[in-house]
């Protein structure tokens, strides 16, 4: 599918503001995981300000689509697509993150945060809850979809496979998951740690629909989710690789797994967001 330049250009420019808001946030909090939150701006963007059917002002809506970030830690970007899609102010963002009393804490919490859909933070949980909330929506005939993104690192954990295997079972054909394939976790390289890949050949194996794109190449996301809708009707869920850099825009931070969870000081502030704003003059 090929967008008009005119949506790419803003699709592009939505992910850049996320990594900027980003960046603010977690140097205003002082603590939190930047590498992969930077990472997934791009598939955010897409899914929050093109794909998804949802209203921020009913977060609650029954029949809106559903989104599930497993990989809880990475919440400050996907609290910069909620803030700048509508579901609460900006400015709470990049000044309340991980603070005492804030709605917006260092893993997601459905019960404080509007548009968070589950919360999440133990790795593997939370694709089984998005498995979950696909089966409801067969056995209760809604349209929605349910969408989840997965880390490469979260991959290793055996609950991902357990819903690899039921949400085939279930012919869950309503459920899309994402891997952030950046190929870093607080360990090291995933692939040294524990090595995962190749994981398409193994979700084919369970019976997914599987697709691999550059994750962060806006057209190929937006054209897998089209082809992950045209599949309704298969009885097979989706899974697409996103190849992508944890640290994404931010030179140092780019495929560096010491900033998986590091904080970011003054000086690394000042860097971070002068290339950020040149990138955006560009």
């Amino acid at each position: 599918m090929l967008l008009e330049k005119s949506e790419q250009k803003a699709l592009a420019a939505i992910a850049h503001k996320l990594r900027k808001d980003t960046i603010e946030a977690l140097y205003h909090a002082g603590s939190g995981h930047p590498g992969g939150s930077l990472s997934m701006a791009e598939i955010l963007t897409v899914l929050y300000f093109r794909e998804m059917n949802i209203d921020p002002l009913r977060p609650d809506w029954p029949d809106r689509d559903r989104f599930i970030l497993s990989k809880g830690h990475a919440c400050p970007s996907y609290y910069a697509a909620l803030a700048e899609r509508g579901y609460f102010p900006v400015d709470e963002l990049l000044t309340t993150l991980r603070k005492p009393h804030s709605r917006l804490q260092g893993h997601p919490c459905m019960g404080k945060t509007p548009g968070v859909d589950m919360s999440t933070g133990s790795l593997g949980q939370g694709m089984a809850v998005a498995a979950g909330m696909a089966l409801y929506g067969k056995k209760q005939n809604k349209d929605f979809r349910v969408y989840c993104m997965i880390g490469d690192g979260e991959s290793e954990e055996g609950e991902i496979w357990e819903t690899a295997m039921s949400a085939a079972h279930y012919k869950l054909d309503n459920l899309i998951v994402f891997l952030d394939a950046n190929h870093l976790q607080i360990d090291g390289r995933v692939d040294d740690v524990m090595n995962i890949f190749p994981m398409c050949p193994k979700f084919a194996a369970f019976g997914w629909n599987v697709l691999e794109i550059d994750g962060h190449d806006i057209e190929q996301i937006v054209d897998a989710v089209e082809q992950a809708k045209a599949f309704a009707g298969s009885g097979r869920p989706t899974f697409i690789q996103c190849n992508t850099v944890k640290g994404k825009g931010v030179s140092f931070m780019e495929n560096q797994a010491g900033w998986h969870g590091s904080a970011i000081n003054h000086e690394n502030y000042v860097r971070a967001m002068a290339e950020l704003n040149e990138g955006e003059a560009q």
